[in-house]
């Protein structure tokens, strides 16, 4: 597996800041519950990933060895003002420029505490640029508005998602993604219909006693995802349902929706 230089994540990262903030801006409305995220406001959505982005540039900016609380991070609720658009776009702003330019300062190498065994600010590049992307879905779908994402990012989120499963069984057993361990012989194929070959957006994953295993490729699989990346990408973090247009899914659908009901970071 190729990630994608540093550089390429912080520029996502301003892309989809912008992005989000284009929600806000919309007219759309701030008290709507998200489907996907039913617990959430689309307001405390944004309130949540731009209180990501600012715990982040302080983890990194401050080359903190061990988790910060989030009550020590200044702005990190967002402003006091609730319901204002502008207020909440202002906020997103200088949350964007913020942790860009810190990611930026610091390069991918820089030594720093994180949660899934790679510490350096690589990780919360990676990290955040995939968080706010699928969590742009999330305001987008709530808003009605389309949604579109650069086709490398879209792959390597798929890979980074795989990577967490697999980091999530191998150091915390009990929790829910531990289900998908069992006996061999089970698979799922995804299998992205409109990148150029070169991109190679085709996975197999492997549900095994060991634990999950994957790999990118074109292979046979109990059960197969295909259609669109970006759609692809969605239904496989449960953003969109599988009988979605566009999408298609052939061998064992009971397969492939044991993993979406078990995949999680708990």
């Amino acid at each position: 597996m190729t990630l994608l230089a540093h550089d390429r994540y912080c520029d996502e990262i301003a892309h989809q800041v912008g992005q989000l903030r284009a929600v806000v801006t919309s007219g759309a409305d701030l008290s709507a519950t998200v489907p996907t995220c039913p617990d959430w406001t689309l307001e405390q959505l944004v309130r949540h990933v731009g209180g990501a982005l600012r715990w982040v540039e302080l983890t990194v900016r401050t080359r903190a060895q061990e988790e910060i609380p989030e009550e020590k991070v200044p702005g990190h609720d967002g402003p006091d003002a609730e319901g204002d658009p502008a207020s909440l776009d202002a906020w997103l702003a200088e949350t964007g420029d913020m942790i860009g330019g810190t990611l930026r300062e610091a390069g991918p190498d820089a030594a720093v505490w994180a949660w899934a065994g790679v510490l350096n600010a690589g990780f919360w590049a990676r990290r955040m640029a995939h968080e706010i992307t699928v969590h742009r879905a999330d305001a987008t779908l709530a808003a009605g508005l389309p949604y579109e994402v650069a086709a490398d990012v879209a792959a390597d989120a798929i890979d980074e998602w795989l990577g967490i499963i697999e980091f999530v069984q191998r150091t915390v057993p009990e929790r829910v993604a531990d289900d998908l361990r069992g006996p061999g012989g089970r698979s799922i194929h995804l299998h992205a219909t409109d990148t150029a070959p070169e991109l190679n957006a085709e996975w197999l994953v492997e549900l095994t006693e060991e634990g999950v295993a994957w790999r990118r490729g074109h292979e046979k699989a109990t059960v197969a995802l295909r259609g669109p990346l970006t759609e692809v990408l969605l239904a496989f973090y449960r953003r969109l349902p599988l009988d979605s247009p566009g999408l298609e899914v052939l061998g064992e659908r009971e397969l492939l929706e044991f993993w979406l009901e078990r995949s999680s970071f708990g």
